[in-house]
């Protein structure tokens, strides 16, 4: 794993309203806030502060009160502010809470929501004609509040450059490892997920896991099917094969897939092609035809196509970015 070079690490708050819902708050400080010694890097990836609009803040359905933390005016420094969500969202934020949403997007640093934070972006105004989304289940009533945003309720999380919106509670991880994965690359944000023993990589046009009737018969786990095919990305393998190898038909294979994953085979498959396309660019290859042969994309042409849709990067920015800088080392 690269050995970043020290330097400040980002800075991020978190805004704790009225109500607000301690997951997502401890989805911000698990994914930014602890220190990962096992990294190997010289500092912090992040650097992050809980602030509160008042001295003493409860929580959603009063669990527990939010003591101790920093005024608002520490999101003059962040270089990231994260809004995450409450259930009262016809209930109007204070304006305190929206001038420090709004002047932190006005002075360019990025805004990142999580669940039905979403609505509080809204009502600051900051989504006006973009594109956003926010948990299913109050889909209607943010149309209904706020028409002007162009919400697409049916995914898991939204990248609109500077605003980046996350769906439900869980879909705040994997917004937050696509934020990791873009600020330090895909081997970082693996070792991050691994912590969490959570899924490295969910894109975020995936679907949300909306209500649906309980199958008489639940599919078998596709754990086993996933880690065979982890470990044979170089290879030609196709949806046949993981099918044949599950020993379901392509159908069946695509609809458990689709239930339990929220995404197609082919999808996945290309996907966890790309992570371990860039996590050999960051180990130091720079042959792009090896690196596609390895990852199973067959060619350099494929690679660069994928590696930018994926990262809005080249393989050469990407490695820019992310990879050995000359002489450091790689750990295991």
């Amino acid at each position: 794993m690269p050995q970043r070079s020290s330097q400040s690490p980002h800075r991020v708050a978190v805004i704790v309203d009225e109500g607000t819902n301690p997951f997502e708050v401890g989805v911000a400080t698990e994914l930014f806030g602890l220190p990962r010694p096992e990294l190997g890097l010289p500092g912090p990836l992040y650097e992050v502060t809980l602030c509160t609009p008042t001295r003493a803040v409860d929580m959603n359905h009063g669990f527990f009160a939010m003591t101790g933390t920093a005024g608002l005016d520490a999101v003059d420094s962040a270089d990231t502010l994260v809004v995450p969500g409450r259930p009262d969202n016809v209930v109007p934020r204070g304006p305190a809470v929206l001038d420090a949403i709004r002047r932190t997007h006005a002075r360019g640093a990025r805004v990142l929501s999580f669940c039905t934070g979403s609505f509080a972006l809204a009502e600051a105004g900051l989504l006006d004609g973009r594109r956003a989304t926010t948990h299913w289940m109050w889909a209607e009533r943010f149309r209904a509040l706020h028409p002007r945003v162009r919400l697409e309720s049916d995914v898991l999380f939204v990248d609109e450059g500077g605003i980046l919106t996350a769906a439900g509670s869980a879909a705040a991880l994997d917004l937050g490892l696509y934020v990791i994965r873009r600020d330090h690359g895909a081997e970082i944000a693996g070792a991050v997920s691994r912590r969490l023993v959570f899924a490295a990589h969910r894109d975020g046009g995936q679907r949300q896991f909306v209500e649906r009737p309980i199958p008489e018969v639940a599919d078998a786990s596709l754990g086993p099917l996933l880690a065979w095919a982890q470990e044979r990305l170089g290879e030609p393998l196709t949806v046949a094969d993981l099918a044949a190898r599950a020993a379901v038909s392509p159908a069946t294979l695509h609809r458990r897939f689709q239930a339990q994953l929220g995404t197609t085979p082919l999808a996945w498959l290309t996907g966890e092609r790309v992570a371990l396309a860039c996590r050999l660019i960051e180990r130091g290859e720079e042959r792009l035809d090896v690196v596609a042969a390895r990852s199973g994309l067959g060619t350099a042409a494929n690679l660069r196509a994928r590696v930018r849709r994926e990262t809005g990067l080249s393989p050469s920015e990407y490695r820019r970015r992310f990879g050995l800088a000359s002489g450091e080392p790689v750990m295991a």
